[in-house]
């Protein structure tokens, strides 16, 4: 039972433990043209996915007024906008 409590607390690092021994076992998986197109992963997915990462971790308080800044720019603009016609 010990092992097991170990390996849910430390998942992440057997998580990268085994994707290196993955690489050493097999390395054309990952080279430029190969299955995995690195190219194009690491360039716009990975990228992608530590933003996306990154706007998950933000505290609520600060999305909620940013997102009610936005709307009351939107909404501003909109008015101003229509002034003209």
């Amino acid at each position: 039972m010990r092992l097991l409590e170990r390996m849910r607390k430390d998942w992440f690092m057997i998580g990268i433990v085994l994707a290196i021994a993955g690489a050493k076992l097999e390395p054309s998986i990952g080279v430029n043209g190969g299955p995995l197109k690195p190219e194009i992963t690491v360039s716009y997915i990975a990228v992608a996915t530590i933003f996306f990462n990154s706007g998950l971790s933000l505290k609520t308080e600060f999305a909620d007024s940013r997102l009610h800044a936005s709307a009351c720019v939107f909404c501003s603009d909109f008015d101003q906008g229509s002034w003209w016609k």
